[in-house]
């Protein structure tokens, strides 16, 4: 039946892989050169730490401001200025050459790279019935994964053959070339040359639906203050504020744990990176299979939704466990810190569809965003709370493994502690009606 009326609809989701697995590609490439830049720049881990919050602090004011321009200006165009600059952002990284212009450049990546998660939901939900938007939203996200797995694979052999600054210049034109393909293929469904009558009745079938049926009530329109009213609200801030900022601990600060503890460097930190972010992708797209069956077995669907979460959280649990299982293989550490990573991406698969769960339809994209941003706020307050002055300290003293230490502990209970508070303030399904 699906090859009847048309697949165009996956096609415009390969683009959506595609941008979402450059933009993670083009995040990562600092990490996989801290050793390099340290060395060539003479920085210290405070040095690095000012840079990674200088890409968090615009990043979370881009989750803010990205969802309401590409509303105005249409996906087609926002998607297209949104990639066009990160990409030229991220070829900006190769002309800085000190703490502050590396700061400007991370700062212009983070305020662009917002747009993508925004325009790509848009785009999901412009192409797909909602039947099928779940399916098209696990594919395109996990070119996050993919992006963080292409990276140590490519990056430290580019900064190897052709220097560093290539390595940004390089993964930067990946986004350029993108653009050419999505100002080519996409369109509007309504207005794409090729789709089929068939496809494009079957992407409109749910409005068609309303349109058939009595007319739908007027929604209700809610600010940002009433939003942050409710409970569930911050229930769900609260636990991307959390649990946001670990993924942010692994995506910049493991290749330095390999390097500080296995002296790994430059391409032989490639295969370990690339093992942790590939099972992060069995997470991501395996993440819903534990709720999916549970509510075919009859559970209410916000218990079945709570239960998998907390199993998620506690396969995090292990990751306390890391500095000394490194102690006895490397790959060890590796396979823990992997299945944490693993079990984050099961988590905020799941987290992210608590929105929908508990509020109406048309403002589940605010939520959203209220809290992505508290995730972006929670992962800068670390990184200058924290990691700026933990790192330092214990490296300075020779004893950077309890510096490790401490991050590990605090991946394994950040997750606990997100889940009882989630609890506590929703402990179950309290739906906002219009």
């Amino acid at each position: 039946m699906k090859k009847s009326i048309g697949n165009l609809r996956w096609t415009i989701c390969a683009l959506v892989f595609f941008a979402t697995t450059i933009n993670y590609l083009d995040r990562a490439v600092i990490s996989l050169l801290k050793s390099t830049l340290t060395k060539e720049l003479h920085w210290d881990d405070a040095d690095y730490t000012n840079v990674e919050i200088a890409f968090k602090i615009s990043y979370a004011i881009g989750l803010f401001l990205a969802g309401r321009v590409i509303d105005k200006i249409g996906t087609k165009k926002g998607y297209a200025w949104a990639t066009g600059l990160w990409s030229l952002s991220a070829i900006g990284h190769a002309f800085a050459n000190n703490v502050f212009s590396f700061s400007a450049a991370r700062a212009a990546l983070g305020l662009t790279e917002a747009g993508n998660f925004p325009a790509a939901i848009k785009t999901i939900a412009e192409w797909f019935p909602k039947r099928e938007r779940a399916l098209a939203t696990g594919l395109f996200n996990s070119g996050a994964n993919i992006g963080a797995i292409v990276a140590p694979l490519s990056v430290p052999f580019i900064a190897v053959m052709f220097g560093w600054k290539w390595a940004f210049v390089i993964t930067g034109l990946l986004g350029i070339i993108w653009l050419f393909f999505w100002n080519k293929y996409y369109h509007s469904p309504s207005t794409h040359p090729k789709i089929t009558p068939e496809e494009l009745a079957y992407i409109n079938s749910d409005v068609e639906a309303v349109e058939i049926g009595s007319a739908p009530k007027e929604e209700k329109k809610y600010t940002w203050g009433m939003l942050l009213g409710y409970k569930q609200t911050w229930a769900f801030a609260i636990g991307k504020f959390l649990t946001d900022p670990i993924w942010w601990f692994y995506l910049f600060w493991l290749p330095d744990f390999l390097e500080s503890q296995y002296a790994l460097k430059g391409t032989q930190i490639a295969l370990p990176v690339a093992t942790v972010y590939s099972l992060s992708v069995i997470g991501s797209i395996g993440g819903g299979y534990i709720p999916l069956n549970l509510i075919r077995k009859n559970w209410p669907v916000f218990k079945a939704r709570k239960t998998s979460m907390l199993m998620y959280a506690l396969l995090v649990l292990p990751i306390l466990f890391a500095q000394y299982l490194g102690s006895l293989d490397m790959w060890l550490a590796v396979l823990v810190i992997g299945i944490a990573a693993a079990a984050h991406q099961a988590w905020s698969a799941n987290i992210f569809t608590t929105v929908s769960d508990m509020f109406p339809k048309h403002t589940v994209g605010s939520v959203t965003g209220i809290g992505g941003m508290f995730g972006a706020i929670g992962g800068i307050m670390l990184s200058l709370l924290v990691q700026k002055n933990l790192f330092v300290h214990y490296r300075a003293i020779n004893q950077i493994e309890t510096a490790y230490y401490i991050m590990f502990a605090w991946c394994a209970i950040s997750y606990i502690l997100a889940w009882l508070i989630m609890h506590l303030l929703v402990p179950k399904v309290n739906v906002i009606e219009d």
